[in-house]
């Protein structure tokens, strides 16, 4: 299973209020193992705003000024997300902006059912706790140290280690749903093996039940395997 561990930094809030996508960061997984592949791109959000100057998490329009727009883009991001699921802490969020400037470029906008957000499942897991990425970094012991800015690609790591610590601490095909009542408060397992309802049928033939019958008699009467005779 191919999955992209997808964050975006954006000058706003919502789309449709002028806002666009100033970087994009995403880190391939193939059954919850990182690959090594990546994707990280600088946007020019060319906003049909007012023009005075901002700076979103340490990027400057400035330093935008010459990087390509969405559009220059648009078919190097859809190729590199193909068909995978896209992993994102609060998808709706980043969903909202990539099908917006998808849909400005001339693209097909990506189904939520291609999203998976990690959000969500902090917040499923542990109800009431803090779910941000530096709380769920302090939570499974994680090193955001280098997280004094926000960066896409940064944060898309984070949030690939993240991930693979709420899908069962990296053998998330071992971890037990804490929905099914098989699980301790410390995440391990309390379910042991019962004995079975019915006896398994003896595999020994006739013959070979015989011949240690025989066996046994041949020892005489003080053999200790006619201690255990039942």
């Amino acid at each position: 299973m191919r999955e992209i561990v997808l964050d975006t930094e954006t000058t706003g809030l919502d789309p449709y209020d002028g806002h666009r996508i100033v970087e994009i960061g995403g880190v391939e997984l193939d059954n919850h193992v990182p690959t090594g592949r990546t994707y990280h791109q600088y946007i020019n959000p060319r906003r049909d705003m007012p023009t005075e100057a901002f700076e979103v998490h340490g990027i400057s329009e400035q330093f935008l000024a010459d990087k390509p727009v969405f559009e220059a883009i648009a078919q190097d991001f859809v190729d590199f997300v193909g068909d995978a699921l896209l992993v994102i802490h609060n998808a709706s969020f980043d969903m909202k902006f990539l099908n917006a400037e998808l849909e400005w470029a001339g693209f097909k906008p990506m189904p939520m059912s291609q999203s998976l957000d990690t959000l969500a499942i902090a917040r499923k897991r542990f109800p009431g706790s803090p779910a941000s990425l530096d709380a769920l970094c302090r939570r499974f012991g994680i090193d955001n140290s280098n997280r004094t800015l926000h960066g896409a690609l940064l944060d898309s790591e984070i949030l690939a280690d993240v991930y693979l610590e709420l899908i069962g601490g990296r053998q998330p095909d071992f971890a037990l749903s804490t929905s099914s009542g098989g699980s301790t408060s410390q995440g391990q397992s309390s379910w042991r093996p019962g004995p079975r309802p019915a006896p398994l049928p003896s595999r020994l033939t006739a013959e070979e039940l015989d011949a240690h019958k025989r066996l046994i008699d041949s020892l005489g009467d003080d053999a200790l395997w006619k201690s255990f005779a039942g």
